[in-house]
Parts: structure tokens; sequence; C-alpha cells
């Protein structure tokens, strides 16, 4: 198991918690609460060791899109491939979305 952090730069807190996925074979769990203005937080726990690049590449390019509400994430990972990784931020965004807590600046 690896566990890493990541913080990226965010605006106003989300409003509300969210979580999609499941922790299983190929796939992870997204939850995500409100953080504190102005940065994102992520933790990953992870089962595959020394993919710490590879997270970091994945999850820069999420954050670098557009400026999104604070949030405290933690994933929990079982394998998932970046390409999964990135479907579960985006159901995470938009539950967000679909909520109207997904404020940005």
């Amino acid at each position: 198991m690896e566990q890493l952090r990541f913080e990226y730069p965010a605006g106003v807190p989300a409003a509300t918690r969210v979580l999609v996925g499941v922790v299983g074979s190929g796939d992870l769990e997204v939850m995500v609460e409100p953080g504190t203005s102005g940065v994102t937080t992520v933790d990953v726990t992870t089962s595959v060791n020394g993919y710490a690049r590879v997270w970091d590449a994945q999850l820069s390019r999420v954050f670098a899109a557009e400026t999104r509400a604070a949030m405290q994430i933690r994933i929990h990972d079982f394998g998932a491939t970046p390409g999964v990784v990135g479907m579960r931020l985006a159901e995470a965004f938009e539950a967000l979305d679909a909520h109207g807590q997904q404020e940005r600046t």
C-alpha cells in the first residue's frame, strides 16, 4: 500500500459530500468533502506501489483544466487504470454539479 498527497488551487468550498465508485479489483472509490477555501487536497491510498508520478500527472491534468470548488478528496485505489481514475473523478464532479455545489471562481 502506498499513500500519496497532492494539492491544487481551488475556489470556494464545495457544500456537499459525494461518493462514487467501489473498492474492487481494477476500480477505485472517490470520496469528496468540502475543503478549505482556495485549496483542494487529494489523498490517495493505492494498492500499487511506485506510481506516484503517474498519479501526479493524471491529477495535475484534471485540476489544470479549470478551477474547481475547494474539496478534500480521498481516493481508495485497487489497481485502477488512469482512464478509470478520470472517469470516477468526472462522476464525482458531475454529482457536485447536479447538486449545484461545485462553485467555481
